[in-house]
């Protein structure tokens, strides 16, 4: 405000000056013309231009007369054109520019002058007020805060005062009575925790004490766990072993039962072959063998040796469909197989035990398929599925139909297994491949069967099993991760 007011005043001034100019200067200036006093109008003119602020002035007439002084380059901030009249003729014209470059200059000056004041002003005032605060605020504050800093648990009897006060409290008196309530407050609560922690001292004794009886307690009891567990897992070796072998008796019985037809049905047309022969041999000993008798000796056989042919390649069929399957599962090594011939063998085997039933067995499977595989593991999932769908999915049904498809797609061999009998129960399928889940409890079933599946899909040929949702029956998908046998590799177990 001082320095805009100052710039109004030089303003002020500067108009004034103009005003002088009119009055002082034009009149003589005048007169000069009229006499046609170049010198004298030259001296009049540097009158003007020495005035401060006016920076150029210049003078002419209609007689081609000019004349100027000063900086024609100046920053203009103030132009006057004045008349130049002596008595009632016009002998010429004045003009008059001014710049704010002294006045500019006056106020920096000005503006210096009063910063260099006030931070003087400003300095002497902190100055004091430094010295003021420290004597009344700081000095109390380092007191208190070193007191802060030295309270612990061994000095709490100490009270903190600060001296020269006033008998009027302020906030640094407020201050300290809070920090004294504190440390009387500090003071009761430690003793307090010692009080706790002789408590807890006593308590955590009792404590390891019961401990340690519990943990001898829990060890035997790990101990009885352990053993039972043990027990446990001997007893389901046991089970699964038995379990294996008696699909094995089963599979035993229905093949032993298939190869005494073809066997028996060779022994009966052996016996009438050998009753032919002697016939034969009769007739020529008594002379007596004629052309008709002869041709039909020779036809008959013919028809024996034909049928014993046929029955002895169906016992071959039915023994090797059964040597592929009943191959001990640990012993069996990973080889190279056309999985399709080999679940047709498994199927051909396994459904001599259903002879009592009529089912339609359909295969969908990719004969090209020629995989490095665990075949004993095939045999067992296959086995398994089919027996369940006999014992549980047909239970008291005389017919049904069983699907086994098999395609391989992007690496991985995917196996789906339906059957369209019973189902399983809603409160069973969560935990179907779990061992000893079954709903025949008590009626010969084991529940080992699927969970077998399970193990052998999972750890053996590293795959994954389902239950998928069907209308009717159940769906099985067994999805391997396979290995392709190429054309230079060998195959075993197609003789």
């Amino acid at each position: 405000m001082q320095l805009y007011s100052s710039f109004q005043d030089d303003l002020s001034l500067l108009e004034q000056r103009f005003d002088n100019i009119k009055q002082s200067y034009l009149p003589a200036i005048a007169t000069s013309l009229w006499d046609f006093n170049e010198s004298l109008v030259i001296v009049q003119l540097q009158g003007i231009v020495d005035l401060p602020d006016i920076k150029y002035v210049k003078i002419f007439n209609d007689y081609d007369y000019q004349a100027q002084l000063g900086n024609a380059d100046i920053e203009v901030k103030k132009y006057v054109e004045y008349p130049v009249m002596y008595g009632d003729n016009l002998v010429g014209k004045l003009e008059v520019y001014a710049d704010y470059q002294d006045i500019y200059q006056h106020l920096y000056q000005q503006a210096g002058f009063i910063l260099t004041s006030e931070f003087i002003k400003i300095f002497l005032l902190v100055f004091f007020i430094v010295i003021i605060v420290n004597k009344l605020i700081t000095k109390h504050l380092f007191i208190i805060t070193k007191f802060a800093q030295q309270l612990d648990s061994q000095h709490l009897e100490q009270e903190l005062i600060l001296e020269n006060r006033y008998e009027q409290k302020d906030e640094l008196d407020f201050l300290v009575d809070a920090i004294n309530s504190m440390r009387l407050n500090l003071k009761d609560e430690i003793g307090k925790l010692e009080e706790a922690e002789n408590a807890l001292l006593a308590l955590n004794g009792e404590l390891e004490a019961k401990v340690y009886d519990r943990t001898s307690k829990l060890a035997d009891s790990n101990e009885q766990l352990q053993q039972s567990v043990d027990d446990l897992t001997l007893a389901k070796d046991k089970i699964v072993q038995s379990e294996k072998m008696a699909s094995l008796g089963q599979l035993v019985a229905g093949v032993a039962h298939e190869v005494n037809t073809p066997l028996g049905i060779c022994v009966t047309s052996i016996t009438a072959l050998k009753e032919k022969v002697v016939e034969l041999q009769r007739s020529i000993d008594d002379e007596k063998l004629t052309k008709s008798f002869l041709v039909d000796t020779l036809h008959l056989l013919t028809e024996y040796q034909e049928i014993i042919e046929r029955s002895l390649v169906k016992s071959v069929n039915l023994i090797r469909s059964f040597k592929s399957v009943a191959v001990e599962q640990h012993s069996d090594p990973e080889v190279v197989v056309p999985l399709a011939k080999h679940i047709r063998d498994v199927v051909n085997t396994v459904k001599t035990m259903f002879k009592q039933k009529n089912y339609n067995i359909k295969l969908d499977l990719d004969d090209e398929l020629n995989v490095l595989t665990f075949p004993s593991a095939w045999n067992q999932v296959i086995t398994n599925f089919l027996v369940n769908s006999h014992i549980h999915g047909f239970d008291g049904i005389k017919e049904g139909e069983i699907t086994i498809s098999l395609a391989e797609k992007n690496g991985f061999i995917t196996l789906l297994y339906t059957d369209n009998g019973k189902g399983i129960p809603e409160e069973v399928k969560n935990k179907i491949f779990e061992p000893f889940v079954t709903t025949k409890r008590g009626q010969g079933g084991s529940g080992l069967g699927l969970n077998i599946v399970f193990n052998l899909i999972d750890a053996k040929l590293g795959g994954t099993v389902e239950l998928l949702q069907v209308e009717q029956g159940v769906c099985f998908k067994v999805k391997v991760p396979i290995n392709i046998a190429n054309e230079n590799t060998s195959l075993i177990g197609t003789g």
